[in-house]
């Protein structure tokens, strides 16, 4: 639970009661390799933080093919639609790469905090602003460039990921097949 109050006091000051009214609020969640912490269609009924493991978001585009979209690793936020404390049904499922821990709040709970802690707000935005950059920066690069350059910017901008993903998952992310993968990684060995 450490690991998330770190995470959050680098966007924003918080105080010992309001750090323990989060605590408070918080539990723990397991997710095993390939289960699923949200799925499409199906209402998100809690907000996370991922503290161990890989999650990946993805969807199955008109064809029926499995498209990843992107990773989730340690420290993230995984907040639940445009307004987190509301409910939301998403189009895309996230689901563990490899094990993972998290710790979540109901919906509930999370309003509670929102409605609660003064700045929370601010905090959150801060958070979601980051996560946007870094999602249009990943996805922005991937668009102008040959198969091979993006494969060798995800190894520079995610090392960590490389060796706990599956190839096929990042051929997906980086919208090549699994064979170009190969090729690819042959050639530049």
């Amino acid at each position: 639970m450490e690991a998330f109050i770190d995470y959050i006091l680098q966007f924003g000051n918080l105080n010992r009661q309001q750090i323990d009214l989060i605590l408070s609020k918080a539990s723990i969640l397991t997710l095993r390799k390939d289960d699923y912490y949200w799925e499409a269609g199906k209402r998100v009924n809690q907000v996370g933080f991922l503290t161990e493991g890989i999650i990946r978001v993805h969807y199955y585009n008109h064809k029926g093919e499995e498209i990843t979209r992107y990773f989730i690793d340690e420290n993230h936020l995984i907040l639940s639609g445009p307004v987190p404390e509301e409910m939301y049904t998403p189009s895309e499922y996230l689901s563990a790469v490899t094990d993972c821990s998290l710790i979540v709040f109901s919906k509930q709970d999370w309003k509670e905090i929102t409605n609660t802690i003064i700045g929370w707000d601010a905090i959150i935005q801060k958070i979601t602003a980051r996560y946007h950059k870094e999602k249009i920066a990943r996805r922005s690069e991937l668009v102008s460039q040959d198969a091979a350059t993006r494969y060798l910017e995800f190894m520079e901008q995610f090392p960590s990921l490389a060796n706990r993903v599956p190839l096929s998952y990042i051929a997906s992310y980086l919208g090549i097949t699994p064979s170009s993968l190969s090729r690819i990684r042959k050639n530049i060995r």
